[in-house]
């Protein structure tokens, strides 16, 4: 179905009556408000949380933004009014209710649009591979003084930090987390990656790649649906506790037990969950696949 609706084009054109709109608004601001709340209360209070800071600082969707809800491109929300839209700049008015069209997306982004299908495929079409065992964050340690999240003491010396880096070969796929790597940990990476690169690494069964379809969802908000960004950013937290509890960090203080990677079992744990988060991201990544597809033009 196509209408036009002052000088837009609506794809595909669905709606959600005033109960159905507003239970999906509703809800999504209940699931996402005790991890945004928290966020702001800490803040506030000047109390850093070594694992749940980071989605909202390594990621840039603040938490105002996360708790927005959109129905995404080209749903048209009946009965409602300009005062129930939490994302008003991006709605326009119509006969039929208010909506946000899908060509309204920015012609200036069509690059990244194009850009981000080609990542998206590669990393689904891509076999995943499960033999890291998070030794990333003991790559950021690797000889140096110097902690990433000074608050929370190491639960091994460094010395055994040294030996654990050194004795397991470093296997990471994902430069985001590489480029974190000491000068003295990043030779011993098995690739060499750089940024031009990116794409022809990252592969599912990375836990930082899964984190990172939050990014992507976000990219494109309003015109990505405000349900697939909360289960993008779930799965985030997910998989930010995973890769925490794998750390040479003493996370207890936090509620978090050690996955002991230095162990058999506790490598067999990690690659378990690597596992079950690779399978949870599948469905997310496709949502985000059809998505960027529908956008592009």
């Amino acid at each position: 179905m196509q209408s036009a609706f002052d000088n837009h084009t609506v794809r595909g054109l669905s709606a959600l009556e005033r109960s159905e709109w507003s239970h999906l608004r509703s809800s999504h601001a209940a699931a996402v408000s005790r991890w945004t709340d928290d966020r702001i209360t800490r803040a506030n209070r000047g109390e850093p949380h070594p694992v749940y800071d980071f989605l909202f600082t390594y990621y840039s969707f603040r938490p105002a933004h996360l708790v927005r809800w959109s129905p995404g491109a080209d749903v048209v929300l009946h009965d409602a009014t300009a005062l129930d839209l939490d994302w008003p700049d991006d709605f326009i008015e119509t006969s039929q209710g208010w909506v946000i069209p899908s060509d309204s997306f920015p012609l200036h982004r069509q690059s990244y649009l194009s850009w981000a299908i080609r990542y998206l495929e590669a990393t689904q079409s891509r076999p995943a591979s499960f033999c890291c065992f998070g030794l990333h964050e003991w790559a950021m340690v690797y000889q140096t003084p110097r902690l990433r999240h000074e608050q929370v003491a190491l639960r091994l010396s460094r010395e055994e930090i040294s030996s654990i880096v050194e004795r397991g070969e470093l296997r990471c796929t994902h430069y985001d987390a590489y480029r974190f790597f000491t000068a003295e940990a990043a030779p011993l990476n098995r690739t060499r990656l750089t940024r031009q690169e990116t794409s022809a690494h990252d592969q599912r069964g990375c836990i930082h790649v899964t984190m990172d379809l939050y990014r992507f969802a976000f990219k494109i908000a309003p015109w990505c649906s405000s349900e697939i960004i909360r289960e993008a950013f779930l799965l985030a937290a997910d998989a930010r506790t995973i890769d925490m509890r794998a750390s040479p960090y003493d996370l207890r203080g936090y509620y978090l037990d050690p996955i002991l990677i230095e162990t058999c079992a506790g490598r067999e744990e990690y690659i378990e969950h690597q596992r079950r988060l690779a399978q949870l991201s599948a469905p997310i990544r496709e949502k985000l696949l059809g998505i960027y597809q529908y956008l592009r033009r």
